[in-house]
């Protein structure tokens, strides 16, 4: 057992627990001052840890049997309304009696790698439920999606379960892309087109999608809002989510000007998401029917 180790300074903290989210082996322990953190990843071999340290520097030691050789509980499933199940269960036969005991749920199987989006970090589980939303109401139509900053490629795996017509997904990040394409693998769920893309120099296609998603940083957010607005088609459907509530203001400003706003805003613990459209949309939809 080898275990990574990383100091870094606590404003972060948020970041490194959806960077590691579902990883049972993450551990982050708040030094005295409360300024920094050190940041542990227990793993079963050498490779794995040298594989976090290629992506994030720090350091790998040795770990005696004692120091590991105790029960770590499993990331918990996670519901989402009465739609779907997100496990990180891989195992087909375990998959077969998780459905089994959830009939009436779509099971999404996303193990703990190091991508964002495992669906129990509060932007995510947020980002699925207001996704089951939208599904519902577009029940019965070819509704196309876009996943930006995918990650995993949960949303768009959920999107394709819920019924969705084809959907893109990208993210800058080569390693993440390659985890979108064996969790479609695993899931079950083609249709779904990958790209590894900057989201920044992005050009959406005419006339856009029905649906986009984008769980983004604040920052990124604000200088990704005119490609986003390009990529949202007429009377579409927008979930935003990455977003800490003391940067809310200023991300859903950047937003009104571009011409995008949000009828449905969720707060859950630090983080912000938000379900919207173009604003003239928006305003059609609350206008008084003759």
């Amino acid at each position: 057992m080898f275990v990574w180790s990383k100091l870094s300074g606590a404003q972060w903290m948020d970041a490194w627990e959806e960077r590691f989210s579902g990883n049972p082996n993450l551990v982050i322990e708040l030094i005295k001052g409360g300024k920094s953190i050190r940041l542990r990843v227990f793993c079963e071999s050498l490779a794995a840890a040298e594989a976090i340290v290629e992506r994030f520097g720090g350091s790998i030691r040795k770990l005696a049997h004692a120091e590991w050789n105790l029960p770590v509980a499993p990331p918990r499933p996670v519901k989402v309304r009465a739609a779907l199940l997100l496990t990180p269960e891989v195992r087909p036969a375990e998959l077969a009696l998780i459905q089994l005991a959830n009939p009436l749920r779509q099971i999404i199987s996303i193990p703990p790698e190091m991508a964002f989006g495992t669906g129990d970090h509060a932007t995510t589980s947020t980002c699925l439920r207001l996704l089951v939303d939208v599904a519902k109401a577009r029940r019965g139509t070819l509704w196309t999606m876009a996943d930006l900053g995918t990650g995993t490629g949960v949303l768009a795996i959920a999107a394709r379960k819920l019924g969705s017509g084809p959907a893109y997904a990208c993210d800058f990040d080569p390693f993440a892309v390659d985890v979108v394409k064996r969790n479609i693998l695993r899931n079950g769920t083609d249709g779904i087109d990958v790209h590894e893309q900057d989201v920044l120099t992005w050009q959406p296609p005419k006339p856009g999608y029905d649906v986009v998603a984008a769980n983004l940083f604040s920052t990124v957010l604000i200088e990704a809002w005119p490609v986003i607005a390009d990529a949202l088609a007429g009377g579409g459907d927008l979930i935003v989510s990455g977003i800490l509530a003391t940067q809310a203001w200023d991300v859903f400003t950047a937003a009104a000007r571009q011409g995008l706003g949000f009828s449905q805003v969720v707060r859950k613990g630090k983080w912000v998401t938000a379900r919207g459209g173009h604003l003239a949309d928006l305003i059609a939809a609350e206008s008084p029917k003759p």
